[in-house]
């Protein structure tokens, strides 16, 4: 099995090297003090270009409990590639860190990182990624049902860097994943593609609807906010496409479904109810504590 020597998307990975990260943050989450020294003497940069509550807190508390120190630079002061540029900022702080982890809005951004600082770096979120947030829900997953190769998850929503993502993290592990979506709001063709080579060597199904009935007989159905983060679009028009896709409890007993997922923050009478998110059914509380378990595994594996 390669060394893992960062992540920037999932497709990097194959399914030992996922495997065994989903194993490694189930046994931090469950034995702490045993990796209390991981990261000791370890510098990290967290780089945030987005708004982050799950992301930021969840990284810094989880270098410091591996034993690390983590720097928060939210550049209020300018984007970067402003007032300097992205190979500038990424050899820079190669000087100092010791990894980085970026939040930014366009993955680009991400390869050029790596490619000028030579350090590892770790993708937070862009705009077609979110690696760590599906780390988090196959761990989740992992949790609830073991083998995840034999759980059906649903996607119903936009085709957004978490459906992605959860496309190629499903695909690796030989799921069985539905992605439901309005029409003209599908996930990005290349990563699409992508998945389905994968799906063919792994087993796994990747079914691709615009109804909701297809989601029937899913163990789990995850769902994310309509309007992604810095997307412009008209509310109402976005309101009047993604209506018919709301979870609620008519759906989930609908569709017979057990479990339902979402990765925060969540807009409460739009894509989900307050009914459904708060149940004893929803997962999304679990997902949000193991987005730290997950993210200290990929730290961890980086510098064993």
């Amino acid at each position: 099995m390669s060394k893992l020597t960062q992540l920037l998307c999932l497709a990097e990975l194959d399914q030992q090297q996922l495997s065994a990260l989903l194993d490694l943050a189930l046994d931090i989450k469950q034995s702490p003090n045993n990796y209390r020294h991981a990261l000791q003497g370890r510098s990290i940069a967290l780089l945030f270009e987005k708004p982050s509550l799950r992301t930021r807190v969840s990284f810094d508390v989880g270098i410091h409990k591996l034993g690390g120190h983590s720097v928060y630079l939210d550049l209020q002061n300018g984007a970067m590639g402003e007032r300097e540029s992205v190979e500038d900022f990424g050899s820079n702080l190669a000087c100092w860190t010791d990894a980085i982890v970026a939040r930014v809005y366009s993955q680009k951004t991400l390869v050029r990182l790596a490619l000028s600082s030579k350090k590892p770096v770790i993708n937070a979120l862009s705009d077609i990624y979110h690696p760590c947030q599906a780390l988090a829900d196959l761990l989740t997953l992992k949790e609830q049902y073991g083998d995840i190769s034999q759980v059906h998850l649903a996607y119903v929503g936009d085709g957004n860097n978490v459906c992605q993502s959860l496309m190629l993290g499903a695909a690796i592990m030989g799921m069985d994943l539905t992605v439901v979506t309005p029409q003209g709001f599908g996930p990005d063709a290349h990563v699409l593609l992508k998945a389905q080579e994968i799906a063919q060597r792994s087993g796994a199904k990747l079914t691709l609807s615009q109804h909701v009935s297809s989601a029937a007989g899913a163990d789990a159905i995850y769902t994310d906010t309509w309007l992604s983060m810095g997307t412009r679009s008209d509310p109402a028009l976005i309101t009047e496409i993604f209506s018919p896709y709301q979870i609620n409890t008519a759906v989930m007993q609908r569709l017979a479904v057990k479990h339902f997922m979402h990765c925060l923050p969540a807009h409460r009478g739009h894509e989900v109810t307050s009914e459904v998110l708060d149940s004893e059914h929803s997962l999304a509380l679990q997902q949000a504590e193991n987005r730290m378990h997950a993210q200290n595994a990929v730290l961890v594996s980086l510098f064993s």
